[in-house]
């Protein structure tokens, strides 16, 4: 089986030791990805598109994706982002959980993990 690392250049990757995501065995597993801009929303719609990219230099898509994990530190920011994470999923929803927990700075308003799967 191979094993393929994918860096994002993501500033704490080299400090915590981790990447942005691996793939394995047709499974690729998305580390919690913190997008920029001062709102959950904000936030939301960067990590989408760092996940995005992550998934793409994987041979994926959201289509791929089966499970899902929302962090946040105050769980009435996550409404707002449910259209645009209604419209990154579409048709093919994941399984999914959110968390209300602390995250690693005090600026962080979301976090998202991300499981895919592609039968390579």
């Amino acid at each position: 089986m191979t094993i393929k690392r994918i860096h994002s250049g993501g500033e704490f990757e080299p400090k915590v030791g981790y990447c942005r995501a691996v793939t394995a065995g047709g499974w690729i597993h998305v580390a919690g990805t913190v997008g920029h801009g001062t709102t959950a929303v904000e936030q939301c719609r960067s990590a989408l598109d760092i996940i995005g990219k992550a998934l793409a230099d994987c041979g994926a898509d959201f289509s791929h994706v089966v499970r899902v994990t929302y962090m946040l530190p105050d769980r009435n920011e996550f409404p707002p982002c449910w259209p645009m994470l209604r419209e990154a999923f579409g048709e093919n929803p994941p399984a999914a959980t959110m968390i209300e927990c602390g995250l690693i700075t005090p600026e962080d308003r979301i976090e998202i993990e991300v499981t895919a799967y592609t039968g390579a």
